[in-house]
């Protein structure tokens, strides 16, 4: 069988028709067009070309358009397709859109696109402002003046402030501020008693000082969950402060010790000073006795009779030291 020139001709136009289609189906997303067209959003089918061109994912716009349109929600193409290309989440600012509109809560696109932009989550904002959210802080510890330590949990209940969620201190600030009022209140209590007694005293004092101000939050009320006696302060102050007095006494009286040691060891080194002066002088005694009885001022009979004196001397000193021995075994 021949094959003419026609048939050959219409076997490569659809050929190349399939592949146009194919290209064309698969840059331009008809079925979302077909989509938005059911639904009453009029999106033409070069809006959704364009977007391709501008590197626009379209399910990620027009999805959410259906969903606000369905919604009542007054947004437009441009506007959405503008914050997906801020990097901003349009899907979440819909859903806030709906549920804020849901709830009565004034909040317009350029308001929810700021809040997205700027790294918040607007939806958990606009439920967070239904369903207010509690906070709770870890143990906070302060010191009454009666040095108890007092430790105390504090429950936070807050709402999203939509006006100042952007540029808004968020939940670090409003516990280190709640911490800061728990802390403060404690330090003023005269005793540890009247924290125990009344609790609710830190949460009026705490709430009246307006810590909400400059936050993302406003602070509904501040609530004591649990309140507990810690170490005593005072008493431990004071025995570190003894404790340091004696180190400081025991230094003092070591540096008189070192004092009287030394002196102690001058004095006998100047008795030995003395003594040596002492046997000095005796040496020089035999050599003056030499001496005057070459000259002649001393005969022999002077220098045994001398003699003689020394010889008694140390007899007296040989017994006396041997009747003391005596007494000492008797006493013993």
């Amino acid at each position: 069988m021949v094959i003419g020139p026609e048939t050959v001709f219409l076997l490569v136009a659809i050929v190349i028709g399939i592949i146009v289609l194919a290209v064309l189906f698969t840059f331009v997303p008809v079925g979302l067009w077909i989509s938005a067209i059911s639904a009453g959003v009029r999106v033409g089918i070069f809006s959704l070309i364009g977007m391709r061109l501008r590197r626009v994912i379209p399910n990620r716009v027009i999805n959410p358009l259906i969903k606000a349109h369905k919604a009542g929600i007054n947004v437009s193409t441009p506007q959405l397709e503008s914050h997906y290309l801020a990097g901003g989440n349009v899907d979440r600012v819909v859903n806030a859109l709906i549920a804020a509109q849901r709830a009565n809560i004034a909040l317009t696109f350029e308001r929810a696109a700021a809040i997205d932009l700027a790294g918040r989550d607007v939806l958990e904002a606009v439920q967070m402002s239904v369903n207010p959210k509690v906070i709770e802080t870890p143990f906070i510890a302060g010191v009454a003046m009666d040095g108890i330590e007092v430790k105390a949990k504090a429950r936070i209940t807050v709402r999203a402030n939509i006006e100042r969620l952007v540029g808004g201190a968020g939940e670090d600030t409003v516990i280190a501020r709640v911490g800061e009022g728990v802390i403060s209140t404690i330090g003023s209590s005269d005793t540890h008693k009247k924290v125990l007694e009344n609790p609710d005293s830190i949460s009026r004092t705490v709430l009246s000082k307006g810590l909400d101000a400059g936050t993302a939050f406003e602070i509904l009320s501040i609530d004591i969950a649990d309140v507990d006696i810690g170490k005593n302060i005072g008493a431990q102050l004071q025995t570190d402060q003894a404790e340091a007095d004696k180190k400081i006494a025991q230094a003092k009286a070591e540096e008189r010790r070192a004092m009287a040691v030394a002196n102690e060891q001058e004095m006998k080194a100047k008795v030995e000073e003395m003594r040596a002066k002492v046997v000095e002088a005796e040496a020089e005694v035999p050599q003056a006795m030499a001496e005057a009885l070459k000259a002649g001022n001393l005969g022999v009979m002077d220098y045994f009779s001398l003699q003689n004196i020394d010889a008694d001397t140390d007899m007296r000193d040989s017994i006396g030291r041997m009747t003391k021995t005596d007494k000492d075994n008797k006493l013993e």
